[in-house]
């Protein structure tokens, strides 16, 4: 048996690299389906070992995930090939073809992988690691409390997508309110001449695709605030195209629609409005997911000529967050994203902002509210 594959970012976590089952052709298959729950030794190719007794565990009908051990996994990226080799003695051969950073990038991608890894403030091979997981689903989504930046961070992601290329992105975000007859298409009342028409007009994806048409290059689709609407409601036959792409299909008012194979779709979540938990599991296998939490060094590239404050700043932040002790619910930068921080701005935003989020939170707990109110903390800056 010999498995060779390109790594995605959700198939190495936690010292762990997990084996999608249909990505494995009819040999890899059967050998990873007859050694299920067995033990195994894992080598490098050069014989040396890495992990003497390793389960081939089945985390559900779908995968395999064994335990390579974290000095193995933390050093893989998104994009890196694994080779996995039955060696005679029944055991498995590991062998790892990592790539560089700007490794079959042009010149131009370069350039704004560098720019935009300057202004996300994230390590290039993080970012590299998101188009990667971006273009191999088309589809995903960023998630994460209120104020780490997922807004800002699609949008940079759709300009190094877009590139130079004829490509555009657009921009759109969901509320309660927002219906089928908005994003697809549907019946709209027009007065014409004195008379009443209700002719059948394209929504905003609908419109976004049929432009999408007429170029070569990557259209990027963002939908802000993802959650907020009702989406299998929404998006109607969108949730069997988004699997899909390939195929067209006829729509509940009329006409047919395919999503064009160069269309990207990015949503951000604010998980403190809702979990992913809460969105149903036909959803969430269409889309990646990408998980933002507050990123200091942001504040101390905007503010590095105040150093000492926004140290002592962040310091307050993440007792502050281990306090909250939510992933959900964190305090992110943007917050603290102003013309110019000082301990006057700051003291206004703390107070009307910071605060005011902390009573909600803690609203059966206010003596945790207590020991982060503006003038407790005041004298830690």
């Amino acid at each position: 048996m010999e498995y060779q594959h390109i790594l995605a970012g959700s198939e190495v976590k936690h010292g762990r690299l997990s084996i999608i089952r249909k990505k494995l052709d009819p040999v890899a298959l059967a050998w990873f389906q007859s050694h299920s729950n067995k033990t195994v030794a894992l080598y490098h190719s050069d014989g040396s070992l890495i992990r003497r007794q390793v389960v081939i565990g089945t985390t559900n009908w779908n995968s395999w995930r064994f335990n390579c051990g974290i000095s193995i996994v933390q050093k893989l990226q998104a994009g890196d090939k694994i080779i996995i080799k039955e060696r005679s003695d029944g055991n498995l051969e590991i062998v790892i073809e990592q790539i560089s950073v700007e490794q079959e990038l042009l010149p131009y991608e370069q350039i704004i992988l560098a720019e935009c890894a300057k202004e996300m403030c994230l390590d290039k091979l993080v970012i590299k690691s998101w188009i990667y997981a971006i273009n191999r689903k088309r589809q995903a989504i960023l998630y994460g409390s209120s104020g780490t930046g997922k807004t800002y961070i699609a949008e940079k992601l759709a300009k190094y997508l877009v590139g130079i290329g004829d490509g555009f992105s657009e921009l759109v975000q969901f509320h309660p309110a927002y219906s089928y007859e908005d994003f697809i298409q549907g019946i709209r009342p027009q007065s014409q001449e004195g008379k009443i028409t209700y002719p059948l007009v394209p929504g905003r994806f609908l419109e976004f695709c049929k432009k999408a048409e007429s170029h070569q290059g990557t259209c990027v689709f963002i939908i802000d605030e993802i959650n907020r609407a009702n989406l299998a409601q929404v998006f109607g036959e969108l949730m069997y195209l988004l699997e899909y792409r390939d195929r067209e299909m006829s729509l509940a008012a009329g006409n047919t629609f395919r999503i064009p194979e160069n269309v990207r779709i990015i949503g951000t979540m604010n998980t403190a409005d809702r979990s992913i938990s809460q969105i149903d599991y036909a959803l969430r296998r269409r889309f990646v997911f990408i998980k933002l939490i507050p990123n200091y060094e942001v504040l101390r590239q905007r503010y590095h000529l105040k150093k000492d404050f926004i140290d002592k700043l962040i310091n307050i932040l993440e007792q502050l967050n281990q306090v909250i002790a939510d992933e959900n619910h964190k305090i992110g930068i943007s917050f603290f994203l102003t013309d110019n921080l000082d301990i006057f701005i700051l003291k206004d935003i703390w107070r009307m902002e910071i605060e005011p989020y902390l009573e909600e939170y803690f609203f059966n707990q206010l003596e945790k509210v207590k020991e982060f109110r503006w003038d407790k903390i005041e004298g830690q800056l």
